[in-house]
């Protein structure tokens, strides 16, 4: 072979590696990541023509979401109940992203992988379907939770204590997800910054969860052993607390009191006390138990999941308890202390489940198109917070609230269903200056029946002029807790 023409080949034969290199870094090594790039729009060309599974209720005949056929062989995401299983569900549209269980299962819904079929395959029209995500979700008690929030900002959620899995999951103002599909209807969702109803109130907003959390502080107290529910305080008004005066509801005074009273009846300078005899490593420490300072571990992306902390000192971020926190204020739900419903509904499980809290989860099962399970969701420790002696006694404590204190309007009494439950107050002026901070972010916590707990449930509502926890969340919690109940829960 001459020179001239070993060079061609040699020229040749590195094109041709080079060639081979380079489509093996586009179609072997780099196409995860060529696929995951926003700026491919190929993916979501390709997934138009495959028939993504549906999300269902937990009864497995309600479609949540579906993937309708269109003219030309294209397939749109439709959403046949609206806006009432938004918060959970997310959308998905091949242009404008996914969210919520579409976007944490998308592989799965998707077709696993998606879209990897052959050239034939595709040319003789055969295509990879997506499976099915069956849902813990129960459509009658979803309805009924917005009902009761009639339009107002808050939130509700509901979720067997004994193995985590979430009925009710409502977050209001919602949106609809069909609105997704056109960019005109997608970029209306995102200028309503006022009402932001693509912020999952659930899962993200953090709010001062008042006297609610007075039940973390009573597990702290009783757990530890320096407190029974029988320990008395005084339950005088006010109290200096960190340099300032401490109030009870509306200045009342009270004389010597139990621990179990003063959750009854509420009494902010008895658990003020508590707090500042418990501890901040020892109330840390419980908040740790119960899920505080982390993004819980629920079947959501990562990023649609809030912490729950401490805040204060104008300080970015949450900061522990120990690092000289308002201590009593945060023992009754103040203090820069922010929460998110999600948080506060795993320490109402953790109570009712005898002190073992189980990872929250929205989704029971996986079922592939030819009907079989591939994947089963089984229930999940997540911690050990307190022992059954503990959570029988705080639980015994929260059902006096009902029977004889501030949430008498959650009894159901009516069914002969035992409650127990925390109402919970707070100041929310963040976006009400004008009216002198006489707006409130009210709560209730609950678990029943009491003896057999197979419902546990967390209600908050945002800036409410007229009322308390016990007044206007209450009622709404019963609501729910009634349809899950007569339902089997």
């Amino acid at each position: 072979m001459n020179q001239p023409i070993a060079r061609l080949f040699s020229v040749v034969l590195v094109m041709f590696a080079l060639l081979v290199a380079f489509t093996s870094r586009w179609t072997v090594f780099d196409a995860s990541a060529l696929r995951a790039n926003p700026n491919n729009k190929r993916p979501g060309l390709e997934q138009q023509f495959v028939q993504r599974g549906q999300i269902v209720a937990a009864d497995q005949t309600t479609v949540l979401a579906e993937s309708v056929r269109q003219q030309g062989g294209i397939y749109v995401r439709e959403y046949p109940l609206g806006p009432l299983f938004a918060p959970p569900l997310g959308y998905y549209d091949p242009n404008n992203g996914r969210t919520g269980l579409e976007s944490y299962y998308n592989s799965s819904l998707a077709g696993s992988p998606a879209q990897q079929s052959s050239i034939i395959d595709q040319l003789e029209g055969k295509r990879t379907n997506g499976d099915e995500v069956v849902t813990t979700l129960d459509a009658r008690a979803q309805q009924v939770a917005y009902a009761g929030l009639a339009g107002r900002p808050g939130a509700v959620i509901a979720l067997v204590p004994s193995t985590g899995a979430i009925r009710v999951f409502a977050d209001s103002p919602s949106y609809d997800p069909n609105q997704v599909k056109t960019a005109a209807g997608f970029k209306a969702l995102l200028a309503q910054t006022k009402t932001t109803p693509l912020l999952n109130r659930v899962t993200q907003a953090q709010y001062a969860p008042g006297s609610t959390f007075k039940v973390v502080t009573a597990i702290a107290a009783i757990d530890s052993g320096r407190y029974t529910p029988n320990s008395v305080l005084s339950g005088k008004s006010p109290i200096v607390v960190s340099g300032q005066p401490l109030s009870n509801d509306s200045g009342t005074s009270y004389g010597k009191v139990s621990l179990s009273t003063a959750l009854t009846e509420s009494i902010n300078t008895v658990w003020a006390q508590v707090a500042l005899g418990v501890g901040a490593p020892t109330l840390q420490n419980y908040m740790n138990r119960l899920g505080f300072y982390n993004a819980p571990p629920i079947d959501l992306p990562s990023g649609e999941v809030a912490e729950s902390g401490v805040r204060y000192n104008s300080r970015p971020g949450y900061l522990p308890v120990t690092g000289g926190a308002d201590l009593g204020r945060v023992g009754i739900g103040e203090g820069g202390l922010e929460v998110t419903p999600l948080q506060m509904l795993m320490v109402a499980a953790s109570v009712a489940n005898g002190g073992r809290l189980m990872v929250p989860h929205l989704t029971q099962a996986i079922v592939n198109p030819d009907g079989q399970t591939v994947k089963t969701v089984a229930p999940r420790l997540y911690s050990t917070v307190m022992k059954p002696s503990t959570a029988k006694e705080v639980g015994l404590m929260m059902e006096n609230v009902v029977n004889d204190g501030t949430g008498t309007q959650a009894a159901l009494n009516g069914i002969g269903i035992s409650v127990a439950g925390k109402t919970g107050t707070a100041q929310d002026c963040a976006n009400l200056a004008l009216l002198q901070c006489q707006a409130n972010q009210v709560w209730f916590i609950a678990y029943a029946p009491v003896d057999h707990p197979k419902i546990a449930i967390a209600v908050t509502l945002e800036h409410q002029l007229n009322g308390f926890g016990g007044s206007i969340a209450a009622p709404i919690a019963k609501a729910v807790l009634e349809v899950l109940l007569r339902g089997g829960g």
